[in-house]
């Protein structure tokens, strides 16, 4: 006869381990959204209604690049793809989409920040991203970015070097993520 107690696992640990992964599981998308907001990662941009009281005489050079996803027809483009801005200075981009296709198109757009460093000095004011558009039939839709550049950028020892910005836009055709 053995003197050493068997040990067993209680199966309430079991459980508990169980719905605590099933929670994390469920937290992890708003917590990754939260961290990429408050940090910048992956280029994430703030979106804000405060403006800065302060412009620091520094040129950044700010591009914008159009892309359009699939064979979407549609011409995509933006009216001054390339200028200077200085930190603190509010601007504003017009975007123009025009629909080729014999359809109403309803359409969303993404976007990014590169390089990545840059996104949480990176501010909207007014986006038309992540919000569905319906372009007319042969119709054409102008939309508007006012955004400025957080005057920290230019303490941060990982961006007071930065001279370029590149502000990616991507368009969606909604109706295909349905199917």
């Amino acid at each position: 006869m053995s003197t050493l107690k068997e040990k067993k696992l209680n199966p309430m640990y079991l459980v508990a381990i169980f719905f605590i992964m099933l929670g994390l599981s469920f937290a992890s998308v708003p917590l990754y959204d939260l961290f990429c907001r408050v940090t910048g990662f992956g280029g994430t941009t703030q979106k804000t209604t405060m403006i800065p009281n302060v412009v620091v005489d520094k040129n950044i050079g700010m591009r914008f690049d159009t892309n359009i996803a699939g064979n979407l027809d549609v011409r995509f483009e933006i009216k001054e793809n390339k200028l200077d801005i200085k930190p603190g200075e509010i601007r504003n981009a017009a975007f123009v989409v025009t629909n080729q296709s014999p359809n109403i198109i309803k359409v969303i757009s993404t976007f990014n920040v590169s390089p990545d460093s840059v996104g949480k000095y990176f501010n909207k004011l007014e986006c038309f991203c992540f919000e569905q558009q319906a372009i007319p039939i042969k119709g054409k839709r102008e939309f508007n970015v006012s955004y400025y550049i957080d005057p920290e950028i230019a303490n941060d020892p990982q961006t007071k070097n930065v001279k370029d910005i590149t502000l990616s836009y991507t368009l969606f055709e909604v109706d295909k993520f349905k199917k």
